[in-house]
């Protein structure tokens, strides 16, 4: 296998594009690298390349050659690098767990077997939440678990569940706490249960841009550390950070960040068993996932 990090890196004036999800929690460490200096601590130079709603939409800005760098979903990134759409390396895990299945404050639901025949958002086929409903369902014993599922992006989630047209939704955090929060909905099931200390975000980068500038990925993974280090030992301070980059209230946002586990390092076991998983749902046809994630893994040193 190629050795990038063995590689000397063009030190021109390269500009890393980076991009992340609108009001994603999970995202956190990016926000922390940007607000407190960390890029700049490690010589870079990092501009917001792109604010997504939604992991798939993300990958079709690497897709398109708009970003260097991303904060993302395992499975929407798992998806475009399978599939060709999307020639990426992950270079370090962002969070675990931090999602949520969310019904309606006064719904008469109260276990997943009451969801079959009602409308059930995710944020996109693909999706950890995709996945994470599918699971909840399958260990119900509940079968055809597709049929009232559709796609909402998630800034738009709570405002369709207090309008009555979706009984539920699964999203990534600060928005089940939101809808906690503001006495829309209660959650019927955290993620952790569903699937313990499950990956969830991860740090991606383009091919072309690792290829050619190897040394300031490995300096992007030091400011992504180093973030999620000023997380853990300023919690105050990541909550105000957290609150400036999704515009909620700061108990919406510890409520969240009670949800969702930081840690950089990615276990190829776990990301191999969600490979599998893409494979039998359908929505890859990885020939050898084993090969395939030792091309796609570059999460050290």
């Amino acid at each position: 296998m190629l050795c990038y990090a063995c590689q000397p890196a063009d030190h021109g004036a390269a500009v890393i594009r980076l991009a992340y999800l609108q009001s994603d929690l999970h995202h956190l460490p990016a926000f922390v690298a940007l607000e407190k200096g960390l890029y700049r601590e490690e010589g870079l130079t990092v501009e917001t390349a792109g604010i997504f709603k939604a992991g798939p939409e993300l990958m079709s800005g690497f897709s398109a050659g708009s970003l260097d760098a991303g904060y993302v979903g395992l499975a929407p990134a798992l998806v475009a690098a399978a599939n060709g759409t999307a020639r990426i390396a992950l270079i370090a895990q962002v969070n675990k767990n931090g999602s949520a299945l969310v019904v309606g404050k006064d719904s008469p639901v109260n276990k997943p077997a009451d969801l079959m025949g009602l409308a059930v958002a995710i944020p996109g086929h693909a999706t950890i939440q995709d996945f994470l409903l599918r699971k909840l369902f399958s260990d119900a014993g509940i079968e055809d678990n597709r049929a009232t599922v559709i796609t909402i992006k998630p800034p738009e989630m709570i405002s369709v569940l207090s309008g009555g047209q979706i009984a539920a939704f699964m999203a990534w955090e600060p928005y089940p706490s939101l809808a906690v929060t503001n006495d829309t909905g209660r959650v019927l099931a955290y993620s952790q249960d569903i699937w313990p200390d499950h990956p969830c975000c991860v740090l991606a980068v383009s091919s072309a841009f690792l290829e050619k500038h190897a040394a300031e990925v490995n300096a992007l993974r030091r400011a992504h550390r180093k973030s999620i280090d000023y997380i853990e030992n300023n919690p105050v301070e990541a909550v105000s950070i957290g609150v400036k980059y999704t515009a909620m209230d700061p108990a919406v946002v510890t409520l969240a960040l009670g949800h969702i586990q930081f840690d950089e390092q990615l276990s190829s076991s776990r990301v191999l068993d969600y490979a599998l998983t893409l494979n039998k749902l359908g929505y890859t046809g990885i020939g050898d996932p084993p090969s395939f994630l030792q091309s796609l893994l570059h999460t050290s040193p």
